[in-house]
């Protein structure tokens, strides 16, 4: 079945009208008739299957069938920061982490970080990066969301709350194994397209974070995140 995100409250045995944008996926463009199933889900955790029982010109019902509590989500929770980077470069790794499991995404900016988003375009822009973030989870199944949040200096982030376990993604002169004793909190530093300056690197260090270095070759940067979060996938077990 279709799968949906939709901003309303679901209950079982409950009809509910379809939003806008949910009515113009399913009913204009998938051409869904009455009878039709779909699941949905609003970003509170579970989802619901909706069978098609009223269409109109402009609008459709559904009646919540039955309730599915599981999340799809990781054993271990994992905070990207990714830093910035231009045009689909920056879609790809929000989508890719998003289905990877990835449970926050904070946007960041550094030195040589080569987007600057101006300030009356800073929530269309992450507005748009939420919307990949609702596609990938209505593609990958998982149901909660994760929120994009607003874009923030490296420095300052580095000086905020953050998990236990924190990794960036750099060379590991000491050839230790950032990994051992990993716990299941974890945030993940992913540089620009240039890299962190070294300066940057070592700050976070300072901040009790671990140089990663996964191989001898050099990752782009929509890239890294997904090999990361495919690693930790598979190392860290239920």
């Amino acid at each position: 079945m279709p799968r949906f995100y939709i901003e309303t409250d679901l209950t079982v045995d409950v009809n509910i009208q379809l939003t806008e944008t949910v009515f113009h996926h399913w009913v204009k463009v998938l051409r869904a008739q009455v009878g039709d199933k779909a699941t949905l889900f609003n970003g509170q955790g579970g989802e619901y299957d909706a069978e098609l029982i009223e269409v109109s010109k402009k609008s459709a019902s559904v009646q919540i069938t039955t309730f599915n509590p599981d999340n799809r989500t990781p054993t271990f929770t994992a905070l990207l920061g990714q830093v910035m980077s231009k045009g689909d470069r920056m879609d790809y790794a929000i989508q890719k982490a998003i289905e990877l499991g990835v449970s926050e995404i904070q946007l960041l900016t550094s030195e040589r970080c080569e987007m600057r988003l101006k300030y009356d375009r800073d929530q269309k822009k992450i507005d748009h990066w939420q919307g990949i973030a609702i596609a990938a989870c209505e593609q990958c199944g998982m149901n909660i969301v994760p929120k994009i949040q607003a874009p923030q200096s490296l420095q300052e982030w580095l000086k905020s709350d953050l998990p236990e376990s924190r990794l960036v993604l750099a060379p590991n002169k000491e050839n230790l194994n950032p990994l051992e004793n990993i716990s299941r909190d974890i945030v993940l530093l992913i540089g620009p397209e240039g890299g962190l300056s070294e300066q940057e690197i070592v700050d976070a260090n300072d901040h009790g974070f671990k140089n990663w270095c996964i191989g001898e070759r050099i990752l782009r940067t929509e890239t890294a995140p997904i090999v990361a979060l495919s690693i930790l996938n598979h190392i860290i077990v239920k």
